[in-house]
């Protein structure tokens, strides 16, 4: 058994693989194992992997299994103690793995971490997809410790700290294998986006602790399957968003916060109808229909929080879009100032 499994799920990705393995295997932690999951990939992915790289380990699905129940049924496969889930766009640093290892090695209550992500294309701003940590506020909305909505600042070492933080990134995702299993992985429902967000949102329930590890750095593309703006995309998240609020909030917390997030999509939706983004507009609307054939029909085929007494970090109690568009605060810091 090795000591860290890095696990890529890759789909159609073969520009990504022969771009940035290299940097993998470049990582000078002496104690890790590479594993390959392919989803059912149409290009040359495997074949470039075989003549190239013939000591990964594939993992072959015959069909996209999406992100969630392809990484459960590649992890269901891999014994380590650590699993490093990347995604197939990512440039790694070398010494990348050894801060994360250190950080979960010094407290067994820290479950996971993720790495600082910043942009594989302008290597001083922060990358959308986790930047240096997720936070969420009270409605569901997701944020990071230098992202707010689609605002991404320079990384000047100013989120540099170690702490706790609500989500780990699923691009650069640190993560105990045990507690990935106790909480049985992610939601396979949710197919892809916002299911690392739901994992990390059961784990902090069952008493674990999520945190940033910013001395770990990465490099990511993004939007490498699903590019920012497509409908698919938006329609994921806007129905993974609900799903995930209505399984782990409390009952009393649910009767309010899912009806103004309801009005809150709704004008979300109809901002995208007076710009001209009829996309957009039918997206939320068809994740809406889709959360309610969830919860009418589908409920059972989710993973509900096994506990709710853990206590919860990275949540800020305010809203995010009244803080953003209408006090036009653009920062983390500005809208949570100082973090413990």
């Amino acid at each position: 058994m090795s000591k860290i499994a890095i696990v890529i799920l890759n789909w159609n990705g073969r520009k990504y693989l022969e771009q940035f393995l290299p940097s993998v295997f470049a990582t000078t932690y002496n104690d890790y194992e590479v594993i390959v999951a392919d989803n059912g990939s149409t290009d040359d992915s495997i074949e470039f992997l075989k003549a190239n790289y013939p000591t990964i380990r594939l993992i072959i699905f015959k069909q996209n299994l999406g992100f969630a129940k392809g990484y459960n049924e590649a992890l269901n496969q891999v014994n380590a103690e650590y699993y490093a889930i990347l995604n197939s766009d990512v440039e790694v640093t070398p010494d990348w793995l050894q801060p994360m290892a250190d950080l979960l090695d010094s407290n067994k209550k820290i479950a996971a971490c993720q790495s600082k992500l910043l942009s594989y294309h302008n290597k001083k701003i922060f990358e959308y997809a986790g930047a240096a940590g997720g936070w969420i506020d009270k409605f569901g909305y997701p944020f990071a410790k230098g992202r707010v909505f689609d605002f991404s600042e320079e990384d000047n070492g100013q989120y540099n700290q170690e702490e706790p933080i609500f989500w780990a990134s699923g691009a650069s995702l640190f993560i105990r294998s045990s507690v990935f299993h106790e909480m049985k992985g992610f939601d396979e429902y949710f197919f892809a986006h916002q299911e690392e967000i739901d994992l990390c949102w059961r784990i902090q329930l069952a008493g674990y602790l999520i945190y940033s590890c910013p001395s770990s750095v990465v490099y990511h593309v993004g939007g490498g399957t699903l590019p920012k703006g497509n409908s698919l995309k938006t329609f994921l998240n806007f129905r993974n968003n609900k799903i995930m609020l209505s399984k782990n909030l409390p009952f009393a917390k649910k009767l309010w916060v899912i009806p103004v997030r309801n009005i809150l999509d709704m004008l979300s939706a109809g901002k995208g109808l007076l710009t001209g983004d009829g996309g957009y507009f039918i997206a939320i609307i068809r994740a809406h229909i889709a959360f309610l054939k969830w919860w009418l029909f589908h409920r059972h085929k989710s993973i509900f929080p096994a506990s709710k007494k853990g206590k919860l970090f990275g949540l800020l109690n305010k809203n995010m879009v009244w803080q953003h568009f209408a006090k036009k605060k653009k920062t983390f810091s500005e809208i949570v100032g100082k973090t413990n």
